[in-house]
């Protein structure tokens, strides 16, 4: 008679066959669809030329409630980079010094002269000197992979023959993209896993902020840590709201930005409407329930937290990607 390991080698091996099949199911469903699949019917897209003043640019983008938005070099004849909010974040960390000293580089200068080499060596060491690009041909796949390999959150579709740029792709278009055709796809058996098991998410040294901090050590923070938001805690360490990069935005619309003195708390209540809210989950919520409510709620993160409410992580779009798709692949960005 075979010994039961012998007997019981067949099924097993069908089992790891079916985890291994299970774990590709994003993947290959990302491999199978292009960038152009992803891109909305109708949406806004916003073109800065390099001589317009920044202060009217970061206007622009509060009046149209971007992230974000390509820019173009009349002199070049192409698009040479991305204003984001992370150069107003660097600026204005950079510049201030108290409210009373107004900050006349950010009213005055033009992007050109924040985007030149010298603004880039001081200011801009964490921003990328060339403008990271994909074509409406290639595959999702790629698209996460480059998000995620330069660390980026906005990804230009440009097309390769017109040179026009089509649609931002983010990772959170593409997570609702397959979110919205899920049916379509075989349910992997991992989504029904609880997330502290899978491990998906950021669980040491969390970066908050306390709520009596000022403003101005958020930026720091933002500046220091890299982070895109940043849980408000409490003494206690509870979480009582969340203060993102978009925020910080805000600060234009509203000319509040020679105070950033002020502390969270009054930073918090003087938001504008664009407010992501703080989404928590919990430890024992299983992956389809993470990924189902940060859809649903259209944020980029969500809180992890105990049943008291304090921060033991975060759970970005980045790390559901990066579990989902390009781990399956071998990929560890």
């Amino acid at each position: 008679m075979e010994p039961p390991s012998q007997v019981l080698l067949p099924e097993k091996r069908r089992e790891i066959k079916k985890q291994e099949a299970d774990a590709t199911v994003y993947m290959n469903f990302m491999k199978s669809h292009c960038c152009y699949d992803a891109i909305p019917t109708s949406c806004k897209l916003v073109i800065f030329d390099t001589t317009l003043q920044v202060k009217k640019a970061f206007f622009a983008l509060v009046a149209n409630g971007l992230r974000a938005a390509p820019l173009w070099d009349s002199k070049l004849q192409r698009f040479v980079g991305m204003l984001t909010i992370t150069d107003f974040i660097n600026i204005l960390h950079c510049y201030y010094k108290s409210p009373l000293v107004q900050m006349y580089e950010l009213e005055n200068h033009k992007i050109e002269t924040w985007r030149g080499d010298s603004f880039q060596n001081v200011y801009l060491r964490c921003s990328k000197h060339f403008l990271v690009s994909i074509s409406p041909e290639a595959s999702l796949f790629d698209a996460i992979y480059s998000l995620l390999k330069y660390k980026i959150h906005r990804l230009p579709v440009i097309d390769p023959e017109s040179g026009n740029v089509l649609h931002i792709l983010t990772h959170k278009r593409i997570l609702k993209f397959l979110h919205i055709f899920q049916k379509q796809v075989p349910k992997p058996a991992f989504i029904g896993r609880q997330i502290q098991e899978l491990g998906i998410g950021t669980f040491r040294n969390i970066a908050t902020v306390q709520q009596t901090a000022s403003l101005y050590d958020a930026l720091s923070i933002f500046v220091e840590r890299r982070v895109s938001a940043l849980p408000v805690v409490d003494e206690q360490g509870k979480v009582v709201s969340l203060y993102s990069r978009f925020d910080v935005i805000n600060l234009a619309a509203q000319k509040m930005y020679n105070n950033l003195d002020m502390p969270m708390q009054e930073a918090v209540r003087s938001r504008s409407c664009f407010i992501e809210g703080v989404i928590k989950c919990y430890p024992d919520e299983t992956l389809e329930i993470i990924i189902d409510r940060i859809v649903n709620a259209e944020v980029h993160r969500l809180v992890l937290v105990d049943r008291a409410d304090v921060v033991k992580g975060i759970i970005s779009l980045s790390d559901l990607l990066q579990a989902m798709v390009l781990t399956p692949a071998e990929i560890n960005l």
